[in-house]
């Protein structure tokens, strides 16, 4: 069982849980990530992890409410508890020396890219961070996205704040301009992390993305989040979850992420009956 010791609302939809899990906290990096169950009853999904303190035995999580599993894990207040988390999983970011990084996220994806963007920039890149959102309502933690980079960019769907476009117009610009760029970072939707990938394509820079689609074990051995990559089957649990994003078949993965949409949407709308009174709960702190 794991603790929730701290869990804020950050905007409409996005929910912050601080967890106690001092095994975790002492072995995570970059790029690793972890698989929960609420309960006894419930699936096993993945999360990146948005942060971690290895003195406090607590790692974050930064997550959007979109399905059943999600619903469950919002419910819950401070001082609940998780039934299992596990990790870290995967592989960890390659941090090396590359240069000039650009850094692109969007939605639950600032989570992850803070870590991470920290961890470039004690290496010695340069970091140009670019956040996207909906509209000015959905920024959360552009603060702290910014003290760890060394440029920080805003972009806004409906042009509320900052620049209005997308992260993807905002690489397509950038590089365009003949801004030096030795490698791209993108987390995100899969739909953001494509757009960001098909920008970066035309002008050769390596861009990498992440990748925590369906997992049932995290192992390897259920082969639910099977991606191909250069025309090669990946599994995102153990081979990932990071790829370059120029070598996936987008088509293919977005296609297998929908294959239970109607069976997901079912349970969900099945557990918002039964348990109506707890979606009253999700937009308080």
């Amino acid at each position: 069982m794991y603790k929730i010791v701290q869990r804020e609302v950050l905007v409409p939809n996005i929910v912050h849980v601080k967890i106690e899990a001092p095994e975790i906290a002492r072995k995570v990096k970059p790029g690793h990530f972890v698989i929960l169950r609420v309960d006894e009853t419930g699936e096993r999904f993945p999360m990146s992890l948005a942060d971690w303190d290895e003195n406090e035995g607590t790692i974050d999580i930064a997550f959007y409410i979109l399905g059943k599993s999600t619903r469950k894990l919002a419910s819950l207040r401070e001082g609940d508890y998780i039934m299992n988390v596990v990790g870290p999983l995967g592989k960890a970011t390659e941090i090396e020396l590359y240069g000039n990084v650009l850094c692109a996220c969007g939605c639950f994806g600032c989570g992850p890219t803070i870590p991470l963007a920290r961890a470039l920039r004690e290496k010695g890149n340069r970091i140009i961070s670019i956040m996207e959102a909906r509209s000015r309502a959905f920024l959360f933690w552009q603060e702290k996205l910014e003290d760890v980079s060394d440029e920080l960019h805003i972009t806004i769907g409906d042009g509320s704040y900052g620049r209005k476009q997308w992260t993807n117009d905002f690489i397509g610009e950038y590089l365009k301009g003949g801004n030096k760029v030795d490698r791209i970072f993108a987390h995100g939707c899969p739909f953001m992390m494509m757009e960001c990938s098909e920008a970066s394509k035309p002008f050769g820079v390596k861009t990498m993305v992440s990748l925590t689609s369906i997992m049932v074990d995290g192992t390897g051995m259920c082969g639910c989040c099977r991606v191909s990559v250069g025309g090669e089957t990946r599994f995102s649990c153990v081979d990932g979850p990071e790829f370059d994003g120029h070598e996936i078949d987008w088509e293919l993965l977005i296609n297998r992420q929908r294959t239970y949409l109607d069976e997901e949407m079912r349970s969900s709308d099945l557990w918002e009956r039964e348990n109506w009174h707890k979606m009253v709960e999700y937009s308080r702190a």
